[in-house]
Formats: structure tokens, C-alpha cells, sequence
């Protein structure tokens, strides 16, 4: 309930005030029956803004950090996530990732939205990183079609390292949904894993523009957090 007292009176209009956020294909996003809008993750607005365009409900697998950042901005976050359903997860190794698979599957087995990151982690520098398998074991356990969504403009709002936020313009973008029911009953293969996280990605690629980079986001931050102590 209180999901859309969020939505629609306390913080979805000054959202769309503020950001003016354009949007484009959300006729890709289907009207009910169950779905998975796999994004890039470029700032801690996208799962505030991404909700904000949508007619429906959409439940957002949030790393567990999230829900213990620190200061007046992460305890802002922390309230909004959890006032809204949203699903805390621990993403920190193989079980604690088998855990957040049986949740977001959970979420799809009612007929829901569910929103992914693929690369599990917010970029470091604004470029689309590889994506993880789990979104893809999802998608085929589950028989449910993915939506590519590009979030353009929200890194310069809050990029990593900043307190506020600026005002940039932004654009929130949909693309058609894939349908990778080909692929039925595989979820185990890993090389049908990758070759569909891969497309998923190559989908988003396509609409955000951003660079590419063939690496995981997290090994990337691990690199720099270990430079910065070295």
C-alpha cells in the first residue's frame, strides 16, 4: 500500500519534478503477467526513478548495502526501499546468490515486475560492465520475457562519491522484450547462461550507448579499493 502513497503523493511527482525524466518505449512493458526490466545501474536514482515512470508495481532485488548506507542519505534510501517492498539481498558468494535467485523467482511466480541489475553493482565510471548469470537463470526458469532498460543522465546526478544530487537531464529508455524461450528447461547450461546474459546486455548496450567494458563491475571496484589501500 504504502508503495503507492510513495508513487503517487510523497515522492514519485517531486521525482518527476525535479528530473523531468524522459521516457520511450514503455509500451514494451507489459500491461500484467509476470516480467523481468533488466537495467545499467549507474546511481543510487535509478530505483527510485525507474518506478516513477511505471504504471505497475516493480520489485527491485537491492543489494544489502543499500540498506545499511551511512548518513542522512542512506538512511533516506534505506526507508524508501523498505517502505516500498523492495527486497534486500545478500549478493557475497554462491549461496547468498542461489538465496537472491529463489527470492526474485518468488516475486515472478505472482504474476510481478521484477527489476535487475545484471552487473550487480552500480558502474564505477559510467560504462556498461558484464553481466552476471542470475539474471538469465531467472528469466528461463521462470519462462518470463526480459525489457532491456537504459538509464541515460543518472550517473551525473550521483555519481559514487557524492552526497546530493545534481539536476542533469535524463532519459529513461525501454526496448522490446526478448523472449528466450528457446532456450526452455536449460537454466543449468552455463554457456546458454552466458550467451543469454550476454544478449541481455548487448540489448541495454544498444539502448543506453554507453562503452562496454568485458569485465565485472565488482572485480573492477576491488581493483581500485585495493590501489587506493596499496
Amino acid at each position: 500500500m504504502f508503495y503507492y502513497v510513495l508513487k503517487y503523493v510523497l515522492l514519485g511527482p517531486l521525482l518527476r519534478l525535479l528530473f523531468r525524466p524522459r521516457t520511450k518505449g514503455l509500451e514494451h512493458v507489459p500491461a500484467e503477467g509476470a516480467a523481468i526490466v533488466a537495467g545499467n545501474h549507474l546511481s543510487f536514482a535509478d530505483p527510485l526513478l525507474m518506478p516513477s515512470v511505471l504504471k505497475r508495481r516493480i520489485t527491485f532485488l537491492a543489494k544489502a548495502e543499500y540498506f545499511t548506507a551511512p548518513g542522512l542519505t542512506g538512511r533516506l534510501t534505506t526507508f524508501v526501499l523498505r517502505s516500498a517492498g523492495q527486497i534486500s539481498v545478500d549478493r557475497s558468494g554462491r549461496a547468498a546468490g542461489q538465496a537472491a535467485i529463489r527470492e526474485g523467482l518468488g516475486v515472478l511466480a505472482k504474476g510481478e515486475l521484477l527489476a535487475i541489475y545484471p552487473e550487480g553493482t552500480r558502474s564505477p565510471d559510467g560504462r556498461l560492465y558484464k553481466g552476471k548469470v542470475g539474471v538469465a537463470v531467472m528469466a528461463l526458469a521462470a519462462q518470463v520475457p526480459v525489457i532491456p532498460c537504459a538509464m541515460v543522465g543518472t550517473f551525473e546526478i550521483w555519481p559514487p562519491g557524492r552526497v546530493l544530487p545534481r539536476i542533469p537531464p535524463v532519459a529513461i529508455l525501454f526496448g522490446e522484450p526478448l523472449d528466450f524461450s528457446r532456450f526452455a528447461g536449460m537454466e543449468h547450461q552455463k554457456t546458454v547462461l552466458r550467451a543469454v546474459t550476454d544478449e541481455i546486455t548487448y540489448a541495454i548496450l544498444g539502448l543506453s550507448g554507453q562503452e562496454y567494458m568485458d569485465r565485472y563491475a565488482a572485480d573492477v571496484k576491488a581493483g581500485q579499493a585495493k590501489g587506493r589501500l596499496g
